[in-house]
């Protein structure tokens, strides 16, 4: 059998997801790449892989998609990994910095300034001084593990799982296990298996992550982080989706 090609995020968050793969008979089956979020999704859209760990925005660019697993990268609240960061309050704020490797996020930074802070910054992709502006005004969004530590730092930050469950009640999914396929069904047991095994592992995980003072990483991957993909979840994701549309 030629082997399930597949692509991750390299993310702190997905690591319980990579021990799993890694630590179960199906690592023999499959061919795991390990890419930014964004090409994670560009992967799935070229056909390069069947199935990846994507951004569940990038799905809107997808011909036909299926999801896979019970399992994803979600929160029941705020997340402590997916922010803007802001020297003024929101609503003032005059320039908002995409972040360059992120896509589900970036368009949730868009659905929240538009339905729920109803304010209209102006959008910017690839600020050439991204997260470095001196402008008072000028805000950013940024995700994943660069966003460790850095809540002190800025005066005004927004947890975006956390807006959205105030904006919607709901809670909310970043990343998806996603096919641009049908996927065997034998697979797709023996996947979620593998999940559910690495998931059953994270406190032997963190014996083995770098910690950090200013951060708490138990607390992240034991708390902050809700990886089943719950009947809510998956209500959360095509309101999101919908919501996308609408921009």
């Amino acid at each position: 059998m030629n082997k399930i090609k597949i692509s991750a995020v390299s993310y702190t968050n997905t690591k319980p997801f990579l021990y799993g793969l890694q630590h179960s008979a199906i690592k023999e089956n499959i061919d795991l790449s390990l890419d930014m979020p964004s090409d994670c999704a560009q992967k799935l859209i070229d056909n390069k892989v069947d199935i990846g760990l994507i951004p569940v925005a990038a799905t809107l660019n997808l011909p036909e998609w299926h999801i896979i697993s019970n399992y994803c990268i979600g929160a029941e609240g705020p997340v402590n990994s997916v922010f803007i960061f802001s020297n003024c309050p929101i609503e003032e704020a005059t320039t908002i910095q995409l972040d360059p490797e992120s896509r589900s996020s970036n368009n949730l930074a868009k659905v929240l300034l538009k339905n729920f802070w109803k304010v209209t910054p102006e959008l910017v992709t690839g600020a050439a001084d991204y997260a470095s502006s001196t402008d008072p005004k000028t805000a950013f969004v940024q995700i994943g593990d660069r966003t460790f530590g850095k809540t002190e730092q800025y005066q005004y930050v927004y947890d975006l799982s956390g807006e959205w469950k105030k904006f919607t009640g709901l809670p909310f999914v970043f990343a998806a296990w996603i096919a641009n396929k049908p996927i065997p069904e034998a697979f797709t047991k023996e996947f979620d298996q593998a999940l559910r095994h690495g998931l059953a592992h994270r406190s032997d995980l963190l014996k083995v992550l770098p910690q950090r003072a200013d951060f708490d990483m138990e607390d992240y991957l034991m708390h902050k982080l809700d990886f089943n993909l719950t009947e809510e979840k998956r209500k959360a994701l095509y309101l999101f989706l919908d919501y996308i549309k609408a921009l």
